[in-house]
């Protein structure tokens, strides 16, 4: 199977897992008086959205190299990854907003009603749920080496905390009594809170990939003793490095012995390129200069 099919039946999976979860929190949100679950049902809604966009753009993403991509589409997912972190971040701080409204209305004087079992029940059920969606979209997204997999993959995370938080908050309600409904708009500014942060750390690596960040210093040195491993090649120098999706690529300036045949030269600089995508992918890319020894 094609890696971009295995992402979409990947992720098909998970929206048809979430829009059923949407169903569930949205009902049990309402009939059960709980604003924490509302905030859970608009959590999940915008997982299920997420989903599509990852099926749309890791699609393009598989798209070979053409006249107007010499470097293929692999950004394509990123800009997925990108729009998770957004949407994720979108969510959390109407989640934020909602429960502090609600809490300013409690502190002076409003009652909040009482949330009832079927919102805690609805919470129970989409911690399990989204756990094991978690798991399995995480080990996938790993194997595939999908940054847009990985990044739905702490999505349905952190779905499953917002629901922890939404669980606490209406089971503390129920079970202390009405003078603790306040329990319910707490949980759901905590688990806001708690999403602000997991889009933040989507965020960040999207931004910089897009931006055409160096990878990290230790994969730019395990380059360079690559290439110094290569017999006749030294000082490798002036090296460039990026992320395209889930592709390295790199540029790089080495010394050979000015006294050898171009056939020759060409020969060791193959040989640079060959060990390069042996060790981080066929599908990487690299440009190997050549200069003679001083």
């Amino acid at each position: 199977m094609k890696r971009e099919d295995e992402i979409a039946r990947v992720t098909l999976a998970g929206s048809v897992v979430n829009l059923l979860l949407v169903g569930l929190k949205a009902v049990a949100g309402i009939a059960g008086h709980s604003a924490a679950m509302v905030s859970d049902a608009v959590h999940s809604l915008s997982d299920f959205i997420t989903d599509i966009v990852v099926l749309v753009f890791v699609r393009v993403s598989a798209k070979p190299q053409d006249e107007s991509h010499d470097y293929g589409h692999g950004k394509y997912e990123t800009v997925a990854t990108l729009f998770i972190g957004l949407a994720l971040a979108a969510a959390a701080i109407g989640i934020v907003v909602s429960g502090a409204g609600k809490l300013a209305s409690w502190l002076q004087g409003e009652e909040l009603p009482a949330p009832g079992k079927l919102a805690l029940w609805a919470a129970l059920i989409s911690i399990v749920v989204k756990e094991l969606l978690y798991q399995y979209t995480r080990i996938k997204g790993r194997k595939l080496n999908s940054s847009a997999l990985e990044a739905n993959a702490w999505h349905h995370r952190s779905d499953a905390l917002s629901s922890i938080g939404a669980a606490i908050g209406i089971g503390g309600a129920i079970i202390l009594g009405n003078r603790w409904t306040v329990l319910d708009p707490l949980a759901s500014i905590v688990v806001g809170a708690m999403l602000v942060k997991v889009a933040w750390n989507l965020l960040g690596p999207s931004f910089g990939e897009l931006t055409d960040r160096s990878l990290p210093a230790r994969t730019e040195e395990e380059m360079l003793e690559l290439i110094r491993s290569v017999e006749g090649v030294s000082d490798p120098h002036n090296l460039r490095t990026r992320q395209v999706g889930s592709r390295v690529a790199a540029e790089v300036h080495i010394r050979l012995d000015g006294g050898l045949t171009l056939k020759e030269a060409h020969e060791r600089a193959s040989e640079v390129e060959r060990r390069f995508r042996e060790r981080f992918g066929p599908d990487s890319y690299i440009i190997v200069h050549m200069e003679p020894k001083k």
